[in-house]
């Protein structure tokens, strides 16, 4: 029998969000019902009430989460009532070339839940990233569910299901950064923090952060940077990093920014045969142009990362046992715990740039 329950919708493009009811129908086969506990405000849920993403409105925002399985459909074996999970957008299918040659971390063929959730009038909402968690309960695959420790705060586990584990994939998945190793990263917002830790907890020597807000470098240097450069007033961020190299730039420089400039930026800070990971991500419109020379003569390796080339089965409960071994500070993304109502109000905080996480606690 469907619920009813309290969610957070994007009606409109460009429209304030409205808490409204929605409809949550009894999972299927193949799905799940999850009782969400927490779910971090993401910059790609304000993305999608821009119409940024795509023009399927109304759209059931919120995708960071964590919480219980409360019901799950005929044939599934991933998860039971009871467990608790961390929700995630990449339900690998186990049968595309991706998965068939053992690189399911790329699968090109995700899934998320076939039934649809509703508005009272059976309007049917198109759930942010396939999950839709500014909602107390919402319907999934249930391979979009992530069995994990239930000992883990669900405020910080949840921030895995994109922002953090988007940044420390992008450093030791993508950019493979490895004990000794030199790392700059460009822009420290949520994303680009968590690649700070992720080159901490992989070992990198020395690790430059690089913004123009002073309240993210400090924020950096709590969480492993070894050295920061500010980048307002007119600052060379290529001269810099390379001033903190040696003068030879670092072996890996995450972009985490997104912008044609940023990118330039990180391409010329890295050292020869180093790597750039771009993990900010560009809009439409955007292009970049490189002399293709410099592109051929400083070799190494151009990557885009996306999802922080994560595979949630294999890394959600490694991270998540790292977090309660006190090796992995999650809770640090957390800048402040908001109810549903306050959703609005966050995305209003978050482009001010005073939060790295706000999380609605249910």
């Amino acid at each position: 029998m469907s619920q009813q329950v309290r969610g957070v919708i994007a009606r409109n493009k460009g429209e304030a969000v409205e808490v409204t009811t929605i409809v949550v129908p009894d999972p299927g086969p193949g799905e799940a019902v999850v009782k969400v506990q927490a779910c971090g405000v993401c910059h790609t849920d304000l993305h999608y009430r821009e119409g940024g993403i795509n023009d399927e409105f109304p759209f059931l925002l919120g995708h960071e989460a964590a919480g219980v399985v409360e019901s799950v459909g005929a044939g599934v074996t991933e998860v039971a009532p009871g467990d608790f999970v961390i929700l995630n957008w990449r339900a690998v299918c186990g049968q595309c070339r991706a998965c068939r040659r053992g690189r399911p971390q790329y699968c090109f063929a995700t899934h998320n839940a076939k039934q649809k959730m509703t508005l009272l009038d059976g309007t049917e909402l198109s759930p942010a990233l396939g999950i839709g968690a500014f909602a107390e309960k919402t319907l999934v695959a249930a391979g979009q569910c992530t069995k994990v420790d239930p000992a883990a705060s669900p405020a910080a586990a949840g921030l895995l299901g994109c922002g953090v584990m988007a940044g420390l994939g992008a450093a030791i998945n993508t950019g493979g950064v490895t004990r000794g190793d030199s790392v700059a990263v460009i822009g420290c917002g949520g994303v680009g923090n968590a690649a700070v830790l992720g080159a901490k907890l992989a070992g990198a020597a020395k690790i430059i952060a690089v913004d123009l807000d002073p309240r993210k470098l400090e924020r950096a240097k709590g969480l492993g940077a070894t050295h920061t450069v500010n980048a307002s007033g007119g600052t060379d961020v290529v001269e810099a990093v390379r001033a903190l190299t040696d003068g030879h730039g670092a072996d890996v420089v995450v972009e985490a920014v997104g912008r044609p400039e940023t990118y330039r930026q990180a391409f010329y800070a890295r050292d020869l045969a180093g790597t750039v990971v771009l993990v900010g991500v560009p809009t439409p419109e955007m292009t970049l142009e490189l002399p293709l020379l410099d592109v051929f003569g400083r070799g190494g390796a151009l990557k885009s990362s996306w999802y922080g080339d994560c595979l949630p089965s294999r890394d959600f409960p490694m991270l998540i046992d790292l977090y309660l071994q006190g090796r992995l500070d999650l809770d640090a993304f957390v800048t402040e715990t908001i109810t549903l109502d306050e959703v609005e109000q966050a995305f209003a905080t978050m482009r001010d740039g005073d939060v790295l996480r706000s999380v609605v606690v249910f």
